[in-house]
């Protein structure tokens, strides 16, 4: 039996829809979390006026009457995901008094004070970053100064093991941008074809190789042609979920190269076996601290960020608020038993002998060798949690465990 996870497809639409977009401007090594900031931004278009409560619900994808509806449907629904653990926190000088409607929307535990006193304050921020994401990040990524009058931010930690481990090998790439690293690698064999498959997009063919974790959040490695970058790639696989493209999966692949680090070959075998796939990779780990104020038009913060009386947020609070910060960070750990994800979102406002080979068996290879994207979503919602892009995979080490 799967989660009893209730968010609709359009709250998953409007989810992924960010992800793509923000995936739209990366650039380089990077993880980042659409889920993580999402909520927020449609808290803040609930309380939003004018320029800026149109900007952030074009960003949400949602009416702005609606996105706060939206965002507790969203929290709720991660609340219930095996192997997630979410949080929303809120933190306002004694002095800012919110609107009741507003702060009645938001969790009844997520209400804090700031003190005013920078280091107390910091120290109380992090501890709650530290507590809610297990220790995986350790900072707020918000700084604290005077004139912040409001901090609301969001916490998530996704661990999930591998239903089928891989074993971890030397690997140095003979050919490509990491030919000659020495590299951890990560093999496995299967019989489990299906679990590979070639999506043709417009912009080039991408191979999908789904790895699944044994509580429904799974990471689907993204591998496009030569040339294709993190827009292209992880755009390709929101809209695989999407079930836009058209995907021929492992078992009807034809013989030869049929896509990105693909190969489909005839193998003679001293005994009959069936079809194998087998898969090599890298194991890798990625942190990366996003700015969003210098994407703001991706997040529908253009209107938000300007310093202007009477303020944006007239439903927040009747205190001229504009939003002076607003950072992520985030980190990704892909090894040979699992895989474990975080990210905070912060807004401040201010692979003997010879036997006789009888039998013809078909092996499918997939090989990572060069960057390519990753989605970790929930399995049966689709829900993309985090997404990134990896360019420098883990150096080999002996005799390292991994986490």
């Amino acid at each position: 039996m799967g989660d009893v996870v209730r968010v609709t497809n359009a709250t998953v639409r409007a989810v992924n829809g960010l992800t793509t977009r923000w995936a739209a401007a990366s650039e380089g090594s990077t993880v980042f979390s659409a889920a993580g900031v999402w909520p927020l931004l449609a808290f803040l278009a609930d309380g939003a006026g004018g320029p800026a409560r149109a900007e952030l619900a074009d960003a949400v994808g949602f009416p702005a009457d609606e996105a706060a509806g939206a965002a507790r449907e969203l929290l709720s629904a991660m609340g219930a995901m095996r192997g997630l653990d979410s949080a929303l926190g809120l933190w306002t000088k004694r002095t800012l008094e919110l609107r009741e409607r507003w702060e009645a929307g938001l969790p009844a535990e997520a209400h804090g004070v700031l003190t005013g006193h920078a280091e107390a304050d910091k120290a109380a921020l992090d501890a709650w970053v530290v507590k809610r994401t297990g220790g995986l990040i350790e900072r707020m990524p918000v700084r604290l100064d005077d004139d912040t009058e409001m901090v609301v931010a969001s916490a998530l930690a996704l661990r999930t093991r591998w239903l089928m481990p891989f074993r971890e090998r030397y690997w140095t790439p003979e050919s490509g941008p990491w030919s000659g690293r020495e590299l951890q690698g990560l093999w496995r064999d299967s019989t489990l074809l299906d679990r590979v498959g070639v999506a043709d997009t417009p912009e080039g063919h991408v191979t999908e190789l789904k790895v699944l974790g044994d509580n429904a959040i799974d990471v689907h490695l993204l591998l496009g042609e030569e040339g294709m970058g993190p827009r292209q790639v992880l755009r390709a696989g929101v809209e695989i979920l999407a079930r836009r493209h058209p995907v021929v999966p492992g078992p009807q692949l034809p013989y030869g190269d049929v896509g990105p680090g693909l190969r489909v070959v005839r193998e003679r075998r001293a005994t009959p076996e069936p079809p194998t796939l087998e898969v090599r990779t890298v194991a890798y780990e990625t942190r990366t601290v996003h700015d969003l104020l210098d994407h703001h038009d991706v997040f529908g913060l253009t209107t938000a960020r300007a310093q202007r009386p009477p303020g944006h947020f007239p439903g927040i609070s009747g205190f001229t608020l504009y939003v002076e910060a607003a950072r992520q960070s985030a980190m990704a750990r892909f090894g040979a038993r699992g895989f474990e994800a975080a990210a905070v979102t912060a807004l401040g406002a201010a692979g003997a002998g010879v036997p006789e080979l009888r039998w013809v068996t078909a092996t499918v290879r997939a090989t990572y060798d060069r960057p390519f994207g990753f989605l970790a979503l929930h399995r049966h919602s689709r829900l993309v949690l985090a997404a990134g892009w990896v360019t420098d995979p883990e150096p080999y080490r002996e005799d390292e465990e991994d986490y």
